[in-house]
């Protein structure tokens, strides 16, 4: 009996998926386990096997094509078999809304060559739910709420070819390329460089030009999902005081007051043109009002004129006669400051953060380690090994091996249940120049030493090039944070969600210790785990943390 293959959700936050390759076509026998086509996904690209023998009786959307989740993909069955009522079934079962605005028989068309481009002229709302001239601002990582057009890599006008560099985009996390996945010619773009756009938002438009109405298709977008239109605040942009703007500018801006050294008068009378504060003001500031030029009505000394006036040179002193009285005190500086505009980096990590912290209730348990052996052990496998291992990729190593025997610290708190991973992912925490990003190092338990140390470098440079994809920064179970080589002893660190722990990692340094023999030195290094008391308890971090010792105290039972 024939099956149908619905379009799977291949990642946490995926909606619809392109197909980028069928590597399979109508008619050709199926097995198990057959790659049938590449889907490409907010995240990435991946293969999608067969579950089941026969052969391939219809395709739902030809190459390049979108299909939401749960949509008809494939369907598979018998040699000659008749799939005419599970195509209807699987119409019948469509959302109101994505039969809005299509015939029956364009619900029927399943191939490219059934499915022109061209916009209905006589509709003023143009069915949009299956159009894959549009593009939308993906969701490029797990948490990405929206995005910043770092920039345009095509203009409108130009002709685009599938793989093309549209644009890069930068995320919560990092800066990615988004690649066009059909051939066109760019007709619209959604948000200029430096401006925002959230998740699902129109992108841009690529396609035929003059078949396609670009402001209809535009208008849909606005009116079937709200103001989609990007953030942009440049008609709110205040002009600085000191931006030499344009003279209609000026009227608007409080000018500082002009410095003039000629007494002000009425017409050479003698008289000061001045508001009673302003000159009582004057008089509390040791300000000889007859230097200020008045920028009110008239030349009248106002208010603004005494609080803006800076004398040059120094003060004049009362006619030389000593008093004992302290002179008032001048400030010879300015009050200022500069605001620095959030990142999309910073954004998220403020916002991830603060939920963990304020949701997540942190205990925290803190060690010392004995590193004599770990440092001799490091000098050795240097000696041998093509990459350098660093301390950071033993305590990773040992890490991994002890979550391996303490499964419950390997967890997440799921609100309803916690989620304990048989797998081993973990995160290392790298400075950028925009705050923090998390590579993850997946299966760390199972790799060699030489593998983490190789593994981790590549990640880091990565990361502090904005050149992470987006499966090598999620995913993680367990997150290490090392700021010894800063030379901080100790600190504790927020966890990193969906983990249930990090473990700051301080510097290794020379204490004196109490031997069998009298005093010597060691080299110590502290650790401090925090740990989400929702899903571990304080003697389940603490086992953990013993186990973590015995490994990095005893390095050699990590090469077993």
């Amino acid at each position: 009996m024939a099956e149908m293959i619905l379009m799977p959700r291949l990642s946490d936050t995926m909606t619809e998926g392109v197909i980028a390759e069928w590597h399979k076509k109508i008619g050709d026998t199926v097995k198990k386990g057959d790659l049938l086509a590449e889907v490409e996904t907010d995240k990435a690209t991946m293969e999608l096997e067969s579950y089941k023998d026969g052969t391939l009786l219809h395709i739902g959307i030809d190459k390049g094509g979108k299909l939401q989740v749960n949509d008809l993909l494939a369907i598979i069955g018998a040699p000659g078999e008749d799939v005419s009522a599970l195509i209807q079934e699987n119409k019948n079962q469509l959302m109101p809304h994505e039969q809005t605005g299509m015939t029956d028989t364009k619900v029927q068309q399943t191939s490219k060559e059934e499915q022109p481009s061209t916009i209905d002229q006589r509709s003023s709302s143009p069915d949009i739910s299956k159009m894959d001239e549009i593009v939308l601002m993906p969701r490029l990582s797990d948490t990405m709420e929206e995005g910043v057009i770092a920039a345009w890599h095509k203009n409108v006008g130009d002709t685009v070819k599938k793989g093309d560099v549209l644009a890069d985009i930068e995320t919560d996390k990092a800066t990615m390329e988004l690649e066009s996945y059909k051939n066109g010619k760019l007709l619209y773009i959604g948000a200029q460089k430096g401006e925002k756009i959230p998740v699902n938002a129109l992108l841009c438009i690529i396609g035929e030009e003059g078949k396609l109405d670009v402001n209809a298709i535009v208008t849909a977008m606005k009116s079937g999902a709200g103001s989609q239109e990007p953030v942009t605040e440049t008609s709110k942009t205040k002009v600085p005081l000191s931006t030499n703007g344009n003279k209609q500018q000026a009227t608007s801006i409080q000018q500082p007051a002009t410095i003039v050294e000629t007494p002000s008068g009425d017409g050479g009378n003698g008289r000061v043109k001045a508001s009673p504060l302003a000159k009582k003001l004057a008089a509390a500031k040791g300000i000889d009002i007859n230097k200020i030029h008045g920028t009110g009505d008239g030349g009248r000394i106002i208010k603004a004129d005494i609080d803006s006036y800076k004398e040059s040179g120094v003060r004049r002193q009362e006619s030389g006669v000593k008093t004992a009285s302290v002179s008032q005190f001048v400030a010879s500086g300015e009050e200022s400051f500069t605001d620095i505009p959030n990142s999309q980096i910073r954004t998220i990590i403020a916002k991830r953060l603060g939920e963990s912290k304020f949701s997540a209730p942190h205990f925290y348990l803190t060690m010392e380690i004995n590193m004599d052996n770990a440092m001799s052990a490091r000098s050795q496998l240097n000696e041998v090994s093509p990459v350098k291992i660093s301390f950071n990729d033993l305590v990773v190593k040992a890490a991994a091996l002890a979550l391996r025997l303490h499964p419950a610290v390997n967890a997440s708190w799921l609100g309803d249940k916690i989620r304990r991973y048989h797998h081993v992912h973990i995160g290392i925490a790298v400075a950028i120049e925009d705050g923090l990003i998390v590579p993850v190092v997946r299966f760390a338990d199972q790799k060699s030493l030489l593998q983490i140390a190789a593994e981790s470098k590549e990640l880091s440079g990565k990361a502090r090039n904005k050149k992470l994809q987006p499966d090598e920064f999620s995913g993680n179970t367990f997150t290490i944070s090392n700021l010894g080589m800063m030379d901080i002893d100790e600190f504790t660190a927020i966890i990193n969600p969906p983990d249930s722990c990090i473990m700051a990692v301080g510097r290794i340094k020379e204490v004196v210790v109490k031997k069998a023999n009298g005093f010597d030195v060691s080299n110590v290094m502290k650790i401090t785990l925090s740990c989400d008391h929702r899903s571990v308890d304080g003697a389940t971090a603490a086992s953990f943390l013993q186990t973590f010792k015995k490994y990095l105290e005893n390095p050699v039972m990590m090469l077993l």
